[in-house]
Parts: structure tokens; C-alpha cells; sequence
């Protein structure tokens, strides 16, 4: 009885994060068809490529009037770090032939932080599966509703939609810049270089080149202890 109620407790809290994530989509959505894409391209995209971040920075790029393959390349730069996931969640999900690439899909920043967060991996693998059904159906359903809604209201401008691109951005960020200060610095790093890039570059290009901030997170810092290969094997340091 007391490991139903525990899944029980997973499930709803993994479904709690679906509906919360999936309502992000409705501005995703509306930004998509603001920069020119139709019902369906914006609805395949997010059927599809399945990445909020990623998504919003294609839109964005193409609402600014980059390129395609500019556009995409933007998205491929933010969308990597799923890779990233798929290393971590890959021993503990344990799945072969076709379900590997639905649970490449499903590897997001929601469902590879609800599966780690759990005491079993049993529970890990039951929180990954419901919060990645749970993100999206929700987040699929949402942007439907945001691309129907944006394309009957007709001209964006005429509703301030034009704005709907970064504000959708910055309300995907905006968590993320409160969890140290080492986020914070990439962030303003990357608004630099992407300041100081746009008088002088094409659309996209300013968006490409902010990503060489994230070098911040991974390059060793000044002062900071480095470990011997000996302290490196001592299980008091994974």
C-alpha cells in the first residue's frame, strides 16, 4: 500500500509538472505564427523537436529575419545539452530498439530532473515517462491553442504579439538565473556579445555567437583546487 501511494505521489507530481511546463506553449504558439510560420509548421515543430528553448530560439531568429540554417543552428547550439541527459539517463531508463528514440525525445530539463530527484530508479524511470507524457500532451495541446488563437487574431502588431517572441524567451530564462551566480554571469555575457554583434552581423549570427558565453560554466576558474588523479578515484569524490 505504502509503494502504491508513493507512485501514486510521482505520477500526480510529475503530471503537476506537465501542466505547468506544457502552458509555456500557448506563447510558443502564438510567437511561432507572429514570425510567419504556419498552424501546422508550428505544431510539427513542437511535435517533433520537443524543446521549448530551442523552439522559441528558432522563432526568434526567424521573426528577426535570419536564415534557416541560421535559425537551426541556433537551435541545434541550445538543444545540445540534451545529449548531455541522454548520457546521464541512459543507465538508469535501460531501454533498446525503438523505445530508445522515444526516450531520446522525452529527455528533457523536467523529466531528467524528476527521474534523478527519485530515491529508486524504478521511481526515476515512472517519474521520466509520466512527466515526459505529461510536458507533452500539455505542451502540444498549448501550442495549438496559441497557434489557432495568434492566426484568427490576424496582424500581430496590431496586439503587441510582436512582443510575445522574447518576452516567451525571457520567461524560460528567468528561472534559471536564480540558481547561483555563475548562470547569472553567463547570461550577461551572452547578452553582451549579442549587443554587440547586431549592428554588425545578419540575423541569427549575434544569437550563434552568444553561445560561446556558456565557455564560463565549463573553463576551470582561477584559483579553484584541481584534483589529483588519486583524489579523483577516492569515493569521497565522485
Amino acid at each position: 500500500m505504502e509503494e502504491e501511494k508513493t507512485h501514486r505521489s510521482v505520477i500526480g507530481d510529475s503530471l503537476g509538472v506537465g501542466v505547468a511546463v506544457g502552458a509555456y506553449g500557448v506563447a510558443f504558439g502564438a510567437s511561432s505564427v507572429s514570425a510567419g510560420l504556419s498552424v501546422l509548421q508550428t505544431c510539427l515543430l513542437s511535435l517533433l523537436a520537443f524543446t521549448g528553448g530551442t523552439q522559441i530560439a528558432v522563432v526568434g531568429v526567424v521573426f528577426g529575419g535570419g536564415t534557416l540554417g541560421t535559425a537551426l543552428g541556433s537551435g541545434l547550439l541550445l538543444g545540445s545539452r540534451n545529449t548531455l541527459y541522454g548520457m546521464r539517463m541512459a543507465p538508469l531508463l535501460k531501454v533498446r530498439g525503438a523505445r530508445r528514440l522515444l526516450a531520446a525525445l522525452g529527455t528533457i530539463d523536467e523529466s531528467t530532473a524528476m527521474a534523478i530527484a527519485q530515491p529508486t530508479p524504478k521511481l526515476g524511470r515512472l517519474a521520466f515517462w509520466w512527466t515526459f507524457a505529461g510536458v507533452y500532451f500539455f505542451w502540444n495541446l498549448a501550442t495549438l491553442l496559441g497557434a489557432v488563437g495568434a492566426q484568427a487574431l490576424g496582424d500581430p502588431t496590431k496586439f503587441g504579439l510582436d512582443a510575445v517572441v522574447p518576452a516567451a524567451f525571457l520567461a524560460l530564462l528567468a528561472p534559471r538565473l536564480r540558481n547561483g551566480a555563475l548562470e547569472r554571469r553567463v547570461a550577461l555575457a551572452a547578452a553582451a556579445i549579442a549587443l554587440v554583434l547586431i549592428p554588425f552581423t545578419p540575423p541569427g549570427v549575434p544569437v550563434l555567437a552568444s553561445c560561446a558565453a556558456v565557455l564560463l560554466a565549463v573553463l576551470p576558474r582561477p584559483g579553484a583546487p584541481v584534483r589529483s588523479d588519486e583524489s579523483a578515484e577516492s569515493p569521497d569524490h565522485p
